[in-house]
């Protein structure tokens, strides 16, 4: 089990998280000040960053070589991308972008979820190819394309009949290794695989909404141990973000719905050592 380091201030509900240049970036669900600047040593707040025109932010990932944080916005089907000194411009994905990461080429990789679709990016906007997920990988969530050409798609929810985490060749065209089923909260089944990170030898974490936890996967997805319990969490598992160089693993919980009817949903991030 991973253990609890530190726990980031609770606020609005949290739809991103990432590191750049030693400093954690959280991406909050309000008007303005989107973007919360933290130091990664200490988790000091050390700024906020605006993300202009924009409308219902879904997830943020970063890139060290191009020294920006992308920020997927679902409302108007576009990319917003933010340099460390806060300059922005945007693009559109022509469909409706959910979760972010970056390959091996410094590239940005968007999950489009209705038309189960994987669209590549330049760093400025150039669409570089698209590829159409397997016919049984319903409601993909999240990529992340590995050393090998290869991706790890999480995927299913709501009446799906199945939540899985797959591996999927590089033409995105086969599945050549499956983990999960039917969904549900017995022992090797899971409700909503939503989000994933992985590490440098390509262990797979990812959070099981439903289920309030974290898993661990070896590189040809097979079951390893569970990471988070529910009992270290207080709310739904939502975003994962896993800092190597630390091993640091920041999980964001969310509130579904807010306990006290005057305030809306918060979420927050806990901090484990992994």
């Amino acid at each position: 089990m991973g253990q609890v380091v530190h726990t980031l201030h609770e606020g609005p509900q949290i739809c991103g998280i990432t590191s750049l240049a030693g400093e954690i970036y959280l991406l909050r669900e309000k008007e303005r000040d989107q973007v919360e600047v933290y130091d990664v040593i200490s988790y000091r707040l050390q700024r906020c960053l605006t993300v202009p025109n924009c409308r219902r932010v879904i997830d943020m990932t970063s890139c060290e070589h191009h020294h920006c944080v992308y920020i997927s916005d679902h409302i108007i089907e576009c990319i917003h991308r933010l340099d460390v000194q806060g300059a922005a411009m945007r693009w559109v994905v022509n469909d409706e972008p959910l979760c972010l990461s970056v390959n091996a080429a410094h590239n940005l990789l968007v999950v489009c979820q209705l038309v189960r679709k994987i669209k590549e990016f330049s760093s400025h906007g150039n669409l570089l190819r698209e590829l159409t997920l397997p016919d049984d990988v319903v409601t993909p969530w999240h990529t992340i394309q590995l050393t090998t050409g290869q991706f790890v798609v999480c995927h299913g929810g709501g009446k799906d009949a199945v939540n899985r985490v797959c591996m999927i060749s590089a033409d995105g065209r086969h599945i050549v290794h499956p983990h999960g089923g039917q969904p549900g909260s017995d022992t090797f089944q899971y409700d909503v695989p939503a989000h994933l990170a992985v590490d440098n030898n390509e262990f797979v974490f990812y959070v099981d909404f439903l289920n309030l936890q974290v898993i661990l996967l070896s590189p040809t997805l097979h079951y390893v141990r569970q990471v988070v319990s529910c009992d270290k969490l207080k709310a739904f598992p939502f975003r994962l973000y896993l800092d190597v160089l630390r091993r640091r693993l920041y999980v964001v919980e969310n509130e579904m719905l807010s306990t006290n009817t005057h305030s809306p949903p918060t979420g927050r991030v806990v901090v484990l050592s992994v």
